[in-house]
């Protein structure tokens, strides 16, 4: 091959390398906790040690990678996978929403976090924890990034969404050293609950487990469920009824087909266009300006 050839190619694939969004760690080693391993029984559920295609698991360094838009319009969101605690959906619950709030200008912010939980006693314990100091360094950063730290939203699908359920309704105390400069003790500023679950009582559907309620000072929130999606469909409802009691911002989306983990699979009914409903619900409670078409 001509030299000339050579050094073109050289060029290409280090620019496309320099284009490529590298992951940030959250935690310094030190700070990372004890686990409990993962049962034999989870170990069958999740498959050997690796990735297969979208699909992610023991990851035991949490990570957030930063797609930032071509023109950014300031707000961030912070995009989380579900996996039931199992593992994350990183194509349809992560990349694939990343390129969408990208289109609308918001800056996509991946989160890694660590899997399996399944096992512990509160799975979403270190989730919870990774996504907490995710949310301050993303304000941290902020400057650096063209995000508005006063527009740092959260979206979760299925367990990612129990776990922003968690970031934005939680009033505990962080169950981690915080950070001097990094962490934040606020929660998101705005909410994206897709398909989630995990607050109602178990026995009891029409009310919530015992020790939980949405506070009176909980962020704006935007659900969406197919109503053929097992419980879920209850969670959303109860959860809207409450911000709906409180008087707080919100938006139900409860559609006929779809079952669980669409996310941003082309299912060719109508709750494809849910992706549309949410980035309307953004804009018009004013977390970004919509792109003119």
């Amino acid at each position: 091959m001509p030299l000339r050839s050579c050094v073109l190619l050289l060029v290409a694939a280090f620019a496309g390398a320099a284009e490529t969004p590298l992951p940030i760690k959250l935690f310094d080693p030190a700070e990372l906790g004890p686990r409990v391993a993962p049962s034999e029984a989870t170990l069958q559920r999740i498959g050997p040690k690796g990735s297969a295609p979208g699909r992610e698991t023991h990851i035991t360094e949490p990570t957030i990678t930063v797609y930032p838009a071509e023109q950014p319009n300031g707000a961030a969101v912070i995009v989380c996978p579900g996996g039931g605690y199992w593992f994350l959906s990183t194509h349809n619950e992560g990349t694939g929403v990343c390129d969408w709030l990208n289109k609308l200008g918001v800056t996509a912010v991946l989160l890694r976090y660590r899997t399996p939980t399944s096992d512990e006693a509160v799975p979403y314990q270190y989730p919870l924890q990774d996504l907490q100091r995710a949310l301050g360094v993303v304000r941290h950063r902020a400057a650096d990034w063209r995000i508005d730290p006063k527009r740092v939203g959260v979206l979760g699908f299925s367990a990612g969404a129990n776990l922003v359920g968690h970031a934005s309704w939680d009033r505990a105390a962080r169950t981690y050293p915080q950070k001097a400069g990094v962490d934040d003790p606020r929660g998101p500023d705005f909410t994206l609950f897709v398909y989630g679950g995990g607050f109602l009582d178990k026995e009891d559907k029409t009310k919530f487990r015992a020790g939980f309620a949405v506070p009176p000072d909980a962020p704006p929130c935007f659900f969406v469920v197919a109503h053929n999606d097992g419980h879920n469909p209850l969670e959303a409802a109860e959860l809207y009824l409450a911000y709906k009691r409180l008087n707080l911002p919100a938006e139900l989306h409860v559609y006929a087909q779809g079952g669980h983990g669409f996310g941003t699979r082309v299912t060719k009914y109508p709750v494809d266009g849910w992706t549309r409903n949410a980035g309307e619900w953004m804009a018009s409670t004013g977390w970004f300006k919509p792109t003119a078409k």
